[in-house]
Order: structure tokens, then C-alpha cells, then sequence
């Protein structure tokens, strides 16, 4: 890496992206190590939330919990992601086929495609991707992508990697710029204190800035707003709303249960819905439960998460209940309303799909009826009981602004 003295005016744009996202100090891990007293795990704030824009030509800095203050010279070209909820970001903004790494690529790629077949033009390839779950620091210097839009402190807690093995990578290969903690406001490991939790369009504007396409971020969240203003306004009174439970299986002897409105950006797409939790608080989010567990609970509706990937046969699993002489007896199975998900590690663009979704499969009086779904895409929705356009999102990814 270049000296403190270096002229950046004659960096190129790798350098200055290695360059500006190390030379702070704070540049990559400010967010942990700023003086700022917030104690573990705060709520950003707006003012906490500002960020410096360029003005014409030239390096721009961006900042996001927990990397901090991160300066670019010109918008990354080549994207590393880990989870999800990062790469559907950078598909949102025009750059999908710039990702270089995620986790489980043919799972994800052919789950995301299952949606990305409703967006007219729009196309997305992830397979043959190095999965990123276990990244080597020797497979990062070689894929040599130009960020990282992956939370260094979500990887310090699952992985091994040490500060200094995080602050090699920036200073030789490009900076650090994500955040995955807010998956859940889940506590951040040890070290990695004043960490900020965003909801998932705070950070979706934050990676828009980092890549210079605040007009797609402005055209999809306009898109997302008039879609909540529409369901904030049609929601049935409380005392009307189901009960239901979101589930994910490989098989049904192992189900895990998740909570419905827990924070963070796992249940975006559930925690606005407001539907009465059938575990009420007796099962953690993220457990594994049994059929008498779940009969117990007895939900009015089943989410199931994964439901949408084609390798998943929904209609062996609804039938899997059905034939279970405690299964049977739910019911969510009873009346038919074992309904597929996507996934929770949603970006913008799985997220406005999961919302659609769930809204009619929690309300069809206010919203429309859910097609029964058994395989394949995303179900066609006549255009009259569609929640957002089609075709205005498929622009906006294509450009077309």
C-alpha cells in the first residue's frame, strides 16, 4: 500500500480503492474503534447516518457500521459478497454479474431466478461462483475483487479471522463495506463495540452510495414505500389477523422454527404484517421443533422458508403433514395454508416479492388470493392485483431509470 504521502491524484482506480479504504485507520474498522460512547450494539441515527458525496470527479467516502469511513476513487467494478442480502443489493443496482463470491451460489442462484423470471429483460447468473461461506484470505487475493460487501465482524464471529487478517485483505486487495448483524440485532463478538444495526434500506442506500447509483436506489425505495403505504393502509384490525409460523426443512425430521417479528431484516417481510406469533414467545427464534410442538402452537398459516427453490418438492412436504397423525391435526394443514417462501437473507429485490407475497397469503380479502403453488416461478399475478410493477422494477435494475 502507498504511504500516507502518497498523491492520490496518480493512483489508479484499484489502488485508490485499497488506498482509501485502509489509510483511516478508521477507514476499515471505525466503527469499531471510533470514541464515540454508544455502548454494543445502537440503532443508527440520523445524523450518525451522514455521509460525504462527491461533487464532481475524484475519491468519495462513504460510511457504514462496522467499517467505518471508506473512500472510493471511482464505483467497484468486481463485488465479493457472503451473504444474500449483499449480493441482491448489488443485483438491484445494475451490478449482479460483477459478483465474484457468495454462499452456496446454484442454491441461491436458482432460488433468486425463481422471482427474477417476473422482471421482463432482467436477467441473473450466479452459478460456478466461489462460495464464500469459509473464505480463505488466499482465495480473496486471488478473485482480487475491487470490495468486499461483506461485515467483517459477522465473519470475526463465525470464523477464526483476527483484526489484523481483515486490515491485510483491505491495505492488499480492497476495502470491507457490509453489514450482517442486523440480520437479527444480533450482539457483536468481541472487540468490534459501537457496532449500529440499519434496517435493510438503510443499508441498501448506504451500498448505492458506495456505488455511485443513488438514482436506483431512489427509484426502488420510492417503489417500496408506496408498496407499505398501500399495506399499512389495508391491514385488517388486530384482532382479525391469523396466527402463523415461518418454518424452513430439509427434510421434516429436522424443522426449524423462526420468529415473525423479532428486529432486524430476517422478518422484514413478516414483522410489518403484524400476525399474531402462534409460538408466542414459547419457541426461540432459529429452533428446532417437532410436529406436537408445532400442534401445540397450531397456527392458522405455515410460511415455508425455501419453498420457492426448485429442487424443494412443496407438495411432498405439504403431503409429508398431512400424513402425520399429529401433522394432520394442525390447522394451517387442515385448511391448505402451507405457503412458500423465499429466504430471509432478502435484498431490495427479493424483498419486494416476499412482501407481495406475504401479504396475500396472510390477507387475501385485502390483497388478492395467493396462487397455489406447487413449482416453478414465481406465480404469474393478474397486473390489477400486482403490489408493485413489473416492469417499472425490471427498468430500474436494467438501467432504465
Amino acid at each position: 500500500m502507498a504511504d500516507d504521502t502518497t498523491d492520490t491524484e496518480t493512483l489508479t482506480r484499484r489502488e485508490y480503492v485499497k488506498y482509501g479504504g485502509t489509510v483511516l485507520s478508521a477507514g476499515l474498522l471505525a466503527g469499531c474503534t471510533s470514541g464515540a460512547e454508544q455502548g454494543v450494539g445502537t440503532t443508527r441515527t440520523e445524523s450518525e447516518a451522514e455521509t460525504d458525496t462527491p461533487t464532481g470527479n475524484g475519491p468519495y467516502s462513504v460510511s457504514m457500521s462496522p467499517t467505518g469511513e471508506v473512500t472510493f476513487d471511482s464505483p467497484p467494478e468486481t463485488v465479493f459478497t457472503r451473504l444474500t442480502h449483499h449480493a441482491d443489493m448489488a443485483f438491484a443496482l445494475g451490478h449482479g454479474d460483477t459478483v465474484t463470491a457468495m454462499h452456496a451460489p446454484e442454491y441461491y442462484s436458482g432460488l433468486w431466478n425463481q422471482f427474477v423470471e417476473r422482471l421482463p429483460g432482467v436477467s441473473l447468473d450466479w452459478t460456478g461462483l466461489y462460495s464464500s461461506w469459509k473464505p480463505s484470505k488466499e482465495k480473496l487475493y486471488e478473485l482480487d475483487s475491487d470490495i468486499h460487501l461483506a461485515d467483517p465482524a459477522w465473519i470475526a464471529k463465525q470464523d477464526s479471522w483476527g483484526r489484523e487478517d481483515f486490515e491485510e485483505i483491505a491495505t492488499n486487495v480492497s476495502p470491507w463495506f457490509g453489514n450482517s448483524l442486523s440480520d437479527r440485532h444480533a450482539e457483536p463478538p468481541s472487540g468490534w463495540a459501537n457496532y449500529e444495526y440499519y434496517t435493510l434500506w438503510e443499508q441498501f442506500e448506504l451500498v448505492a452510495e458506495a456505488f455511485q447509483e443513488q438514482a436506483r436506489y431512489e427509484a426502488l425505495a420510492a417503489i417500496h414505500d408506496e408498496m407499505r403505504s398501500t399495506i399499512d393502509a389495508n391491514l385488517p384490525p388486530e384482532s382479525e389477523r391469523p396466527s402463523a409460523v415461518m418454518l424452513a426443512a430439509a427434510d421434516l425430521d429436522e424443522i426449524y422454527a423462526y420468529t415473525l417479528d423479532n428486529p432486524g431484516f430476517l422478518t422484514a417481510h413478516t414483522r410489518p404484517f403484524g400476525a399474531r406469533d402462534a409460538f408466542e414467545g414459547s419457541v426461540e427464534t432459529n429452533s428446532v421443533v417437532d410436529f406436537e410442538t408445532l400442534l401445540e402452537a397450531d397456527p392458522d398459516i405455515i410460511l415455508h422458508l425455501g419453498g420457492f427453490e426448485p429442487s424443494t418438492n412443496l407438495p411432498k412436504r405439504r403431503e409429508a403433514f398431512k400424513s402425520d397423525p399429529v401433522g394432520s391435526e394442525i390447522t394451517a394443514v387442515q385448511t391448505d395454508r402451507i405457503y412458500p417462501q423465499g429466504a430471509r437473507y432478502q435484498g431490495p429485490i427479493l424483498h419486494l416479492f416476499q412482501l407481495e407475497m406475504t401479504a396475500k397469503q396472510l390477507y387475501p380479502e385485502q390483497f388478492g388470493e395467493w396462487p397455489t403453488y406447487t413449482e416453478g416461478p414465481y406465480p404469474e399475478i393478474p397486473p390489477e392485483e400486482q403490489l408493485f410493477d413489473r416492469q417499472r422494477v425490471a427498468d430500474i435494475v436494467n438501467g432504465d431509470i
